[in-house]
């Protein structure tokens, strides 16, 4: 016999946790299905701009992750050979888009959403499959080894590879690569003192950052074929690639063991889905719109489908109707970015590296302009809505 559940989130990363906590201030009856043994993310550290800490501020825990994360902005754009191309700061930021950009472990983001949870919501080691998607008058099932769920609404924020947007749109064609790879690296490195940098060279960036907790975020990114892996180490294949760059770089790689490096192919939906839901199912994060990180909006733009999803519970149509033009328009832009970032002609990149010091000279950062139009977003209901949500679904 079906076992009811109002909601059920199939994903316990960022968006669906975010989703999840969204719902439940709402009032909804909450299940987080996570296929992973536990909610540890495999990410290292997440950039969030101010329109994701306005969508936490929604949540309720805006403030505790801005007094957890580092301040980003002191610091620009760099050549191989430490060159400043552009350079911004972070009030400068702060006072463009109306709050800071900070950057924290994903762990932290993650414990905090996961504790906005009643215990028992999520369920760890459980494989869960939508079995029928459902409709106005049939509920959504979804299937969990001998388990059969019904629910009011099913959130796919499962990932990339999502098996419930295959579901929902078995004709498209999904994920493709993006022409690089990335790695990343979150390390302590005692002493060291420098600003937060992103350094572009001819088909390859690189960029540090320091967190509030004394550790050292850095990722870098290369043009490669598809599926490649070093012939030793990742360490010692970001050694070949990197190892000659400016400071900190060395310092970092020098600090970095061959377990610290993280690294994963980027792919990315070219091709938009024509909705972002259907029958009970909605869809958020990267099994939606999974995009380049180039602008590092990924996991923002699941921190607002999240909230966006709350609001529109009952009304899916306008829950894609919210997210999928805005989504798609943020992916677009990453791609654009990634082309110019990634560009590996000599000729290209003088150029480039020319322009955006002559606009940075003239204007705002290139860094802070990319985010216009971004950064500037408010959630549909302000920090304390959701709670009085809450008590009104109980009164009545």
């Amino acid at each position: 016999m079906a076992q009811p559940a109002r909601v059920l989130v199939i994903g316990g990363g960022i968006g669906g946790l975010a989703a999840a906590a969204a719902l439940h201030q709402r009032g909804r009856d909450v299940t987080v299905l996570e296929r992973a043994r536990s909610l540890e993310p495999a990410g290292a550290a997440l950039s969030l701009a101010p329109n994701a800490l306005r969508a936490l501020d929604a949540l309720g825990i805006g403030d505790e992750i801005r007094d957890l994360a580092a301040w980003q902005g002191d610091g620009g754009l760099r050549t191989p050979g430490g060159r400043w191309v552009s350079r911004t700061s972070a009030e400068a930021a702060a006072a463009r888009f109306g709050g800071p950009l900070v950057l924290l472990p994903r762990a932290t983001l993650v414990d905090r959403l996961a504790a906005l949870l009643p215990p028992g919501a999520v369920r760890t080691a459980t494989a869960a499959t939508l079995a029928d998607p459902g409709e106005r008058t049939r509920p959504a099932r979804v299937t969990t080894g001998d388990d059969e769920l019904e629910a009011e609404l099913v959130v796919g924020a499962d990932g990339i590879n999502s098996r419930v947007r295959g579901a929902l749109f078995p004709s498209h064609p999904g994920p493709v690569y993006a022409g690089f790879t990335t790695w990343r690296v979150l390390i302590p490195l005692p002493g060291a003192e420098f600003a937060s940098h992103e350094t572009w060279g001819r088909g390859r960036i690189w960029g540090t950052h320091p967190l509030k907790d004394g550790r050292v975020y850095a990722y870098a990114a290369a043009r490669t074929p598809a599926g490649g892996r070093a012939p030793d180490d990742e360490r010692a294949e970001l050694l070949r690639r990197y190892g000659d760059w400016h400071d900190p770089i060395p310092a970092v790689l020098a600090a970095a063991r061959a377990e610290d490096v993280l690294r994963h192919d980027v792919h990315h939906i070219a091709e938009p889905l024509p909705a972002h839901h259907g029958g009970r199912v909605a869809l958020l994060g990267d099994a939606a719109h999974a995009m380049p990180p180039t602008l590092g909006q990924g996991g923002n733009q699941a921190i607002e489908d999240a909230v966006v999803l709350a609001h529109h519970a009952d009304d899916l149509p306008a829950y894609t109707a919210a997210r999928l033009p805005r989504t798609t328009a943020v992916a677009r832009r990453a791609v654009r970015v990634a082309r110019l970032d990634m560009a590996d002609n000599p000729v290209a990149v003088a150029v480039r590296d020319t322009v955006i010091a002559a606009l940075s000279k003239a204007g705002p950062a290139l860094f802070l302009r990319g985010f216009d139009g971004i950064a500037d977003w408010r959630p549909p209901y302000a920090s304390g809505e959701a709670q009085a949500g809450t008590r009104d679904r109980e009164r009545t």
